[in-house]
């Protein structure tokens, strides 16, 4: 049917007129081509201001502004007027689109505005540019940029529907990157009803529906069968793209002292927005576009009350990550509806379309004393835009699933101190450690751990950092703050063989809730300054140098085949979110002077065992004597 389209349209952007076509019918409409716009000639466009009813107001051509519109088209100057352009203020963002009628025939929709004409002087983008997106191929990714520098675009309000009023805020401060300002909408009674479009009819483009809805709302331009075009100017100048296409009733024009705004509901969907470019988009009613179904599972532990959210988000990967973590937040918002401190954990899985491809699942757990449900989301906005923006391959996804459970109190502990036997090892050796912590005005708990010593660790000093799974150790702070390097700069000196080499490391990334056995560059080390009493930590032996060693690739078989090998490590889960950190230095040894240096040490300990009972014997002897003498 596509095909059909594009030779039907191709066709008609050539001769830049009406034509009847074998086996089609005649157009609906009848276009007036810009080369026939003369100043001083008068029309009519139409609009809805008010629920599905379509309106018109007058406009007057004041003159054709050459090479402006997109892809070096012409834009139409003209001023509106009439007793709907007095109630609205002027041209009303969610006019864009607007179709405008000089006698009789179809000019274009009404599109670009002045910022300071009072909103009486717009432009017309030209039917006869519009038609072309119906002839652009799907395959085609170019986009149409209208060279208006001196205008502004008549913006296209985006409503949003079914979030909390911390979700809104939350969405206004992310789509804030897209130059977007999203309105809470409310919901109208005819919002479940599929209504066909005419010219002027309003229409929504959407990214979100379900539970959640969130969609630019414009104006219908044209109308020729199933097919669309609107707005007259890009949305977010995708060029092939799949929005849902939506129905919209609007409840009323916003004034402003900058621009109106039509509010109104996203309604019931009706179809696919495929295109998305210079001159506007188009749509095709009773299609579908592909999508990404979003499952959130929020449980209150408090109230013990569990939400459930489904949505469908559109194919985007510059979109989605915002559109995700913006999804989740408002299902943990509207389950708790609080905001403030408390504790969540959570699991989330990426299912790609491709089923050969292994899913992304991680399980993390987080506290904060000031906004759990943003905190809540922050990994999981950052690690889709890693796996979003890699330079692999392509990441589409068919599914996302989320899993959270939340609770007021603070479920955070701390690490005390640790053992650890032996102190003298050799490579392959088994350590046996027992670390000290407490729960955040709670008991002392232990976790008995064991760490392998790599059987490729070079002989002399091996420290071992024993932390928090999301605690930095100390050292590499120090080292960070040294070199004055960002998050941004230590992640582009990470390199990554392929994708599944990207996906393995983050995760295998640690939890907050674990407590990490892991070793520490050698050349990075705490020591313990007793001079005033307190301990405290420097980087000894650091030869000044770009990059610090421990982002260096090690000279050792580990890392031979990847900069990213997986590192010797021991972790142990817990109920709590780990907090600080400590070290312990070994000697690595070979096996015979091990055993030897061991031998010694038992020998010594023995000795000094005995020495402490002789001396022990020799004090209770003299207290014995002491006491015969006083007798």
């Amino acid at each position: 049917m596509k095909s059909k389209w594009i030779r039907k349209y191709k066709l008609a952007v050539m001769v830049g007129c009406a034509l009847l076509f074998s086996g089609a019918s005649a157009w609906a409409d009848p276009f007036m081509p810009v080369s026939s716009v003369r100043e001083g000639m008068h029309g009519l466009a139409k609009t809805v201001v008010h629920g599905t009813t379509i309106d018109t107001f007058n406009v007057d051509v004041l003159g054709v502004l050459k090479n402006k519109g997109a892809n070096g088209g012409d834009l139409v100057l003209v001023k509106v007027s009439g007793p709907l352009i007095d109630k609205t203020n002027g041209i009303a963002q969610g006019m864009s689109g607007s179709p405008v009628y000089i006698n009789g025939k179809l000019l274009g929709a009404v599109a670009y505005g002045f910022p300071q004409s009072g909103g009486r002087i717009g432009m017309v983008t030209p039917i006869e540019d519009m038609l072309k997106l119906w002839a652009i191929d799907d395959n085609e990714s170019s986009t149409m940029e209208p060279d208006v520098n001196h205008l502004i675009p008549l913006e296209t309000p985006l409503m949003a529907s079914g979030y909390t009023a911390d979700g809104m805020n939350f969405l206004s401060e992310k789509m804030k990157g897209f130059h977007m300002t999203p309105y809470s909408a409310a919901s109208s009674g005819e919002d479940d009803r599929k209504l066909p479009l005419y010219p002027g009819s309003s229409v929504a483009a959407t990214m979100i529906t379900g539970d959640l809805k969130l969609g630019a709302i414009g104006t219908v331009t044209y109308v020729d069968g199933d097919h669309i075009l609107a707005f007259g100017h890009p949305f977010m100048n995708a060029g092939n793209t799949g929005y849902f296409m939506h129905n919209s009733y609007i409840f009323t024009v916003i004034p402003s002292t900058n621009t109106p705004f039509k509010l109104g509901s996203v309604g019931a969907e009706i179809g696919e927005i495929n295109q998305d470019r210079g001159t506007g988009i188009s749509g095709v009613s009773g299609e579908s576009p592909s999508f990404v179904p979003l499952h959130a599972r929020v449980t209150d532990e408090d109230l013990r009350f569990t939400r459930n959210l489904d949505v469908r988000m559109i194919k985007s990967q510059k979109l989605l990550p915002t559109l995700s973590a913006t999804s989740v937040y408002n299902a943990i918002s509207s389950t708790m509806d609080r905001s403030g401190e408390g504790t969540v954990k959570f699991t989330y899985t990426f299912y790609p379309a491709d089923n050969a491809q292994k899913p992304f699942t991680r399980t993390n757990m987080y506290w904060s004393s000031s906004d759990i449900a943003s905190r809540s989301v922050d990994e999981i906005y950052d690690v889709l835009k890693i796996l979003a923006d890699n330079r692999f391959k392509d990441y589409d996804l068919r599914n996302i699933d989320v899993n959270m459970s939340v609770t007021k109190d603070r479920k955070t502990a701390r690490i005390l101190d640790a053992t650890a036997t032996p102190m003298i090892v050799s490579p392959g050796d088994t350590i046996y450690l027992r670390v000290r912590l407490q729960a955040y005005r709670g008991d002392v708990f232990y976790k008995d751990m064991t760490f392998t010593v790599p059987k490729d660790q070079p002989y002399g000093k091996m420290m071992l950092e024993v932390r928090g799974g999301g605690v930095i150790p100390l050292p590499y702070l120090l080292e960070q703050q040294k070199y004055n390097l960002s998050d941004e700069v230590l992640d582009r000196l990470r390199t990554y063989k392929n994708f599944d080499d990207l996906q393995k490391n983050i995760m295998d990334e640690d939890q907050n809730n674990q407590v990490v056995i892991e070793i520490l560059d050698p050349n990075v080390s705490m020591i313990s300054k007793e001079d005033d009493g307190r301990a405290s930590a420097e980087i000894q032996g650091k030869k000044v140098q770009d990059t610090p060693d421990y982002l260096h690739k090690e000279d050792n078989k580990s890392n031979k085949d990847s900069d990213n090998a997986e590192r010797p490590r021991s972790r142990a889960d817990t109920d709590y979110v780990i907090y600080g950190d400590g070290q312990f230095t070994f000697t690595v040894l070979p096996e015979a002077k091990r055993d030897a240096a061991l031998k010694k040490m038992i020998n010594s300990r023995k000795k000094a065992v005995a020495e402490m009972h002789a001396d022990n014997e020799n004090e209770a002897q003299d207290a014995d004597s002491g006491s015969e003498e006083k007798k």
